[in-house]
């Protein structure tokens, strides 16, 4: 078997991961093992391991070099390299142009939107249209626009009366 990195020697060191249902194996010549630090396991980089060989350099050349730290904890590329994660909030904006491409890779976008029950965000439009109606309302009567102001209101009355799931497909 040859050391699936460099791709000449012989692989004598063998990882394997299993991921859910799915195995994958990793087969290092004695040399690439010692480079990616798999026989020292506080010298290996998780990054490499979940992502495949190469991706901590790859996140390193991104994010300008391995001296990079960030400005509120101190965290240190190397650090992100040995664990897998990152210090604090501020450490996504400091390694932000190296993480892009790395998040792509694993989500589906690079920005966490949360998950909220259907009925819970179907009530939180409702309250957020009739908050706009309201606002809408007051300016129409300011500037004593009184037939805006008049269909502005029936609109409150009507949307007021229904339930939050009634709003679904309504424009906000």
């Amino acid at each position: 078997m040859i050391c699936c990195n460099c791709k000449e020697k012989p692989a004598t060191v063998h990882y394997t991961k299993i991921d859910g249902d799915k195995m994958h194996k990793l087969d290092l010549c004695e040399a690439c093992a010692k480079a990616k630090g798999v026989n020292d396991p506080q010298g290996f980089s998780l990054a490499d391991m979940l992502l495949g060989l190469g991706a901590s350099q790859e996140i390193e050349q991104a994010a300008g070099g391995a001296d990079l730290k960030c400005p509120q904890c101190g965290f240190a590329q190397t650090d992100f390299k040995k664990s897998g994660r990152l210090g604090c909030s501020e450490c996504y904006k400091t390694f932000a142009e190296g993480l892009e491409g790395l998040l792509k890779t694993m989500h589906k976008g690079t920005r966490h939107v949360g998950k909220m029950p259907e009925s819970l965000r179907q009530s939180r439009e409702a309250a957020d249209h009739l908050k706009t109606l309201h606002k809408k309302l007051a300016k129409a009567i300011e500037d004593e626009n009184f037939e805006q102001a008049a269909t502005l209101r029936d609109e409150i009355k009507q949307l007021a009366g229904r339930p939050a799931g009634a709003l679904q497909g309504r424009p906000v």
